[in-house]
């Protein structure tokens, strides 16, 4: 098993009242204080099949430019998603599965450019984008797996979670591999730093659930060895090459943006 980071944005930002603000307010936080900010999806190599997690933003959107008052700025444009998959080594008909986390267009924006993947997502966001096609498989989460009521096993070592809130639909996957668990959470938070001061975004469907879905998954991190996989921070690829087991009482020190 190898999971690669599929990177297409880098040296951006989003300030501590986006990251922070979902139950307490903006106002109740520091915009002033900004983080580390990009794009990166990624890719589990099986050895016997390639699976994305997500498919970025779509291939020619404008991106406006950042100023002071800007939330989030997802940075430069490094690539395409399709030519970062390639600069990996792999072509759009190596790929057999995508696990999408959400409709979001930052999610899903490049779905189309596989029509010969398997598309798994929930049947809610399945609805939300009107997606029907034979290729597109709704998971029904038909077990539990950890501390997680709702999950389902794609294939050996990779778990499909229910993890309702930031849409109504989400989903979260983890891959275990190497006595290690990878948790590519789409946008449970958008940076580390959110997940260690266990704050919401402002970014959510239902504030509740968003809510139940964090506490989960503070708590699966607290119980098992967990390397962190985030689509808007640095720290995801980070996370990944150095194998960094998330420690929710010992925050690292945050590195900013320039």
């Amino acid at each position: 098993m190898e999971i690669k980071s599929v990177k297409t944005f880098k040296n951006g930002f989003m300030n501590q009242a986006f990251a922070f603000g979902g139950e307490e307010g903006m106002e109740n936080f520091d915009a002033s204080i900004k983080y580390r900010a990009s794009i990166q999806n990624y890719l589990i190599d099986t050895g016997d099949e390639i699976i994305l997690v997500d498919t970025g933003i779509p291939d020619g959107l404008a991106i406006p430019e950042p100023d002071d008052s800007t939330p989030i700025y997802n940075g430069e444009l490094i690539s395409s998603y399709v030519e970062a998959l390639q600069n990996l080594g792999y072509d759009v008909k190596d790929v057999s599965k995508i696990l999408l986390t959400h409709k979001h267009p930052d999610h899903s924006g490049e779905l189309s450019k596989f029509p010969n993947a398997k598309i798994y997502m929930s049947k809610t966001e399945a609805e939300e984008l009107k997606l029907d096609g034979d290729n597109i498989i709704t998971v029904n989460y038909e077990t539990s797996y950890k501390n997680f009521p709702k999950a389902e096993k794609i294939v050996d070592g990779v778990y499909f979670i229910q993890a309702i809130g930031h849409t109504t639909g989400n989903s979260i996957v983890i891959v275990e591999d190497d006595d290690l668990f990878y948790m590519i959470h789409g946008d449970i938070t958008y940076t580390d730093e959110a997940l260690y001061a266990n704050k919401l975004s402002i970014v959510f469907e239902d504030i509740e659930k968003a809510r139940e879905t964090l506490d989960n998954v503070r708590e699966f991190i607290k119980n098992n060895p967990t390397v962190y996989l985030s689509t808007h921070t640095p720290l995801g690829p980070e996370n990944l090459e150095n194998k960094y087991i998330m420690d929710l009482d010992n925050q690292p020190e945050s590195i900013y943006p320039k």
